[in-house]
C-alpha cells in the first residue's frame, strides 16, 4: 500500500497585506417643522435655532483612524409659501464653529420645493468632520407674506452619510 500528498508551504505573512475598504451607509438627523413654529405666542415672527444635537460618532478612535472620506447627503423639502435660509452648522466640543452648510430654501408655490446637496468630506475638510461633536441647525426666514396661524406647510431635513473605510 502506497500513498501520495502534495503539500506546498504555508504563507501567514500574507495576513499583512490585507486590505479592507467598506463602505456603510447611515442616517445622520432628521427634522421636520411646521409653518406654525415660527410663530410667537403675540404672533411675531422668530428664526428657529435647533439645541445642538451630539454627533460624537467619530469619538471612536479605530473609525476615527480608518475614516478616508464621507459623503454626507442632505434633503431640505419646503411645503411652506415663504423662503428660507438653512445652516447646518458642524461645532466642536467648546462649541466652536467647524464649519457651516448653507441652503438658500425657494417658497413653495403649487409644488413642494426640494433642495439637495451633497457635502464631501476628505483630506483637509476630512479633519473637521472628524472633530466636530454637535451638529446645530439655524432656519432663517426671508422676507415674505406673514406667517399666520393658518398658514400651511412644513419644512422638512432628511439627511444621511456614506462613509469610507480602509482598514490595514
Amino acid at each position: 500500500m502506497c500513498s501520495f500528498s502534495c503539500s506546498s508551504d504555508l504563507n501567514f505573512d500574507q495576513a499583512n497585506d490585507l486590505k479592507l475598504e467598506p463602505v456603510v451607509e447611515g442616517n445622520l438627523s432628521y427634522f421636520n417643522v411646521a409653518a406654525t413654529d415660527f410663530l410667537a405666542d403675540d404672533g411675531s415672527e422668530y428664526d428657529l435655532v435647533f439645541d445642538s444635537q451630539d454627533f460624537d460618532i467619530f469619538r471612536d478612535r479605530y473609525l476615527n483612524d480608518y475614516l478616508q472620506k464621507a459623503d454626507c447627503y442632505f434633503e431640505i423639502t419646503n411645503t411652506i409659501n415663504r423662503s428660507f435660509k438653512a445652516d447646518i452648522v458642524m461645532l466642536n466640543n467648546d462649541d466652536q464653529v467647524l464649519y457651516t452648510i448653507p441652503f438658500n430654501i425657494p417658497a413653495s408655490t403649487a409644488a413642494p420645493i426640494i433642495v439637495s446637496k451633497t457635502e464631501i468630506f476628505e483630506n483637509a475638510k476630512l479633519q473637521l468632520l472628524k472633530n466636530t461633536r454637535k451638529l446645530q441647525f439655524a432656519l432663517s426666514v426671508k422676507s415674505g407674506q406673514a406667517f399666520t396661524p393658518n398658514t400651511t406647510g412644513n419644512l422638512q431635513l432628511r439627511s444621511s452619510a456614506t462613509v469610507y473605510l480602509e482598514i490595514e
